[in-house]
């Protein structure tokens, strides 16, 4: 065999190799394409059904079934009103189809709740059949603190789509606020004194070695000084043993 006969030989063998390698990789590609799609199933459409039967419905198509929510509406108790993913769309198996319920007819008067505490807001929703909502908090100049100052829905109303009423409670006025003072280097009465003449108080009293400090001189302080704090802060002080 001749030196361009031997190189031709090479080069068919290579060109054989590469197209085999081809094949088995575009193969593979195929294969694992079908293997994905194989795992995926388009969503039924359980709107209007029952919890029941829609979850063996879905399990039969290998997804499961969370309940996120119910609402009064026209449909009969337990009847999904609204899912996620939309009906048809492709979905993994093993995924979640996301429901709201429905409670019924809206039957129910929103009660008045302001100028209640919260734990009195929250069982006379329950005697109603409701639950509380969503809790928000704010100082307030004029409020009482832990008092419903807003609601909504608000009472007496009849038209609403969830057993939920939401609320914000009072905190009370907003206390005093001061900046945390100096107070590392001082002896731990002055230091003491000072807060004291801010309207502040220690909280906790930690010793802790300090070789180059006089006995009882503050040597660190939290909240450090500069930050902005009312009478409830917490202040901690280390004072040199």
């Amino acid at each position: 065999m001749t030196m361009a006969e031997r190189i031709q030989w090479v080069f068919r063998m290579a060109l054989l190799l590469f197209i085999l390698s081809s094949v088995a990789f575009l193969s593979a590609l195929t294969a694992m394409r079908f293997a994905v799609q194989g795992r995926e199933v388009p969503m039924p459409d359980v709107v209007g059904k029952g919890a029941v039967p829609a979850q063996q419905i879905l399990r039969g198509r290998g997804v499961g079934m969370k309940v996120e929510d119910r609402i009064f509406s026209n449909l009969p108790v337990d009847t999904i009103v609204r899912q996620s993913p939309p009906p048809n769309m492709r979905v993994k198996t093993g995924q979640s189809a996301h429901v709201v319920l429905s409670l019924g007819p809206q039957k129910v008067t929103i009660p008045q709740l302001t100028d209640r505490s919260l734990r009195a807001a929250q069982v006379e929703l329950l005697r109603g059949g409701m639950q509380l909502g969503e809790v928000s908090s704010a100082y307030l100049p004029n409020g009482l603190a832990d008092t419903v100052t807003r609601q909504d829905p608000a009472p007496g109303n009849t038209e609403v789509t969830g057993p939920h009423a939401n609320l914000l409670v009072s905190l009370g006025p907003r206390p005093a606020a001061y900046v945390m003072p100096e107070l590392s280097g001082l002896p731990l009465a002055e230091a003491q004194a000072k807060l004291g003449s801010a309207g502040l108080r220690l909280s906790k009293l930690s010793p802790v070695p300090a070789p180059d400090s006089a006995s009882g001189t503050v040597v660190g302080q939290t909240p450090a000084r500069g930050q902005r704090i009312d009478s409830n802060s917490t202040i901690e002080l280390q004072v040199a043993e």
